[in-house]
Order: structure tokens, then sequence, then C-alpha cells
């Protein structure tokens, strides 16, 4: 029997072997990158959290001090010492162990950044490292009692 010409070539089309071991592990590297967006985006997710606490609670202790000195000697009026304000808002940044920038505004207002990074578990595979979250937070320096009320 005579062999056609087409024949090679039909039996090169036909053939499958290693097709199914190329697929898994094309589906096995979609199924890891999907995990680690999963597992490593939700360390992004509570990163980003505990930076916003921070920088919240970090603009909160330096909003509160008050010129003790000012609000005795000059009549009464409170008003904050932005240089403790600063000072108390990066002690507090130190305190909780990240780092961050504190600032005050024009507006009367102390910002504070806090930016924090955290190492990944699955994206490192690819290539990623770390994941890094930074966020902002103000406070008004003069919120509350401005005059001591007098007795009686």
């Amino acid at each position: 029997m005579r062999r056609s010409i087409l024949t090679p070539a039909l039996e090169l089309r036909t053939r499958d072997d290693g097709t199914i071991s190329l697929l898994v592990i094309v589906f096995f590297l979609a199924l890891l990158a999907a995990a680690g967006l999963v597992v490593d985006g939700g360390t992004k997710l509570r990163a980003a959290r505990e930076a916003s606490a921070v920088a919240e609670e970090a603009a909160r202790a330096g909003a509160g001090r008050i010129d003790r000195d000012h609000a005795y000697t000059q009549g009464g009026r409170f008003v904050v010492d932005r240089t403790a304000a600063v000072s108390a808002a990066r002690a507090y940044l130190a305190g909780s162990g990240n780092t961050g920038t504190v600032s005050i505004t024009s507006g009367q207002k102390i910002r504070v950044t806090v930016t924090i990074t955290e190492p990944t578990l699955l994206l490192s595979a690819i290539g990623i490292n770390d994941l890094q979250v930074s966020k902002t937070a103000t406070a008004d320096l003069l919120q509350g009692v401005e005059r001591p009320t007098s007795p009686g």
C-alpha cells in the first residue's frame, strides 16, 4: 500500500503528546497568581487599615498639646503648642514602630502620613516582594474649650 504525501502532516497534527502537561502548567500558574492576589491583597488591605489607624491616632496625640504657659499667663486663651504637637505625633509614630511624616498646615491642622511596607507571601514568586501603603490623617489643632469658664 502506498502512503500519501499528506500522511506525515496529518500524523503531526493529531499528536497530543505533552499538551495536557502544558495546559496543567498554565492553569497552575494562573491559580497561583489568583491565590497571590487574594492572600497578598488581604495583607495590603490590613496594612492600609493599620496605617490609617496609626495616622489618625498620631494626629490626635499631637492635636491635644495645649501651651499651658500661654493659657495661664496670657489671659486664659488656650492655644496649641505647635512644637509639642509635632513632637507628640512623632513620638506616637515611633512608639507604634511605624515611619511617617508630621507637619502643621496653614489651616490650624496637624497632618500625619504613615507608610507601611509589608512583605508578600505568594506574589514574591513573580517578583513582587513588598507591598507599600501610605495613609494620611489630619486633626484640628484647636478644638473644644478655647477659654476657661469663670466660676459661679
